[in-house]
């Protein structure tokens, strides 16, 4: 009961194997550099970035719905915005406008190759809990990144 408590309440690298190690930074193990670009991206940039993406979807739902705010309709509609947003950018540019604005990007970590049309659609899917997001790994990758084999990197 221990190790199953502990594993949990200890963070994400206490359930890891005794003999796999942790890098000395996130990104390490996937061959990512430490700092600049390529480097892992941090939480406050990946927060700013949401931030920014979800104020462009407002602002384009509220032209959508020409000033109806009631019921509800533009949450929805702001909803709709962000996800086709966010498919659309990240599977043509591998960002999306506020990952731009911050200097990060998607990349997959398994081979350097676009993220592409389904990963991206799975990765948005995933997002809209929002759930997933939170829970991070020692890379820094949540689990909507880990499902799709993708990471949040430094453009610049």
């Amino acid at each position: 009961m221990a190790r199953m408590t502990g594993s949990w309440l200890s963070g994400p690298t206490a359930a890891l194997p005794k003999e796999q190690e942790v890098g000395r930074y996130r990104g390490e193990k996937l061959g990512l550099p430490e700092s600049g670009p390529g480097a892992a991206a941090g939480a406050g940039r990946r927060v700013l970035a949401l931030a920014i993406d979800w104020a462009i979807a407002v602002g384009v739902a509220s032209l959508l719905v020409r000033g109806d705010w009631t019921g509800g309709l533009i949450n929805t509609v702001a909803l709709i915005v962000w996800f086709v947003l966010g498919v659309a950018t990240v599977s043509l540019f591998a960002f999306t406008p506020g990952q731009f604005t911050v200097g990060i990007g998607v990349a997959r970590v398994d081979r350097p190759v676009p993220v592409g049309f389904v990963r991206a659609l799975v990765r948005q899917v995933l997002l809209v809990f929002v759930v997933p997001a939170l829970i991070t790994d020692h890379d820094g990758r949540g689990m909507h990144d880990r499902a799709t084999g993708t990471m949040l990197i430094r453009s610049r």
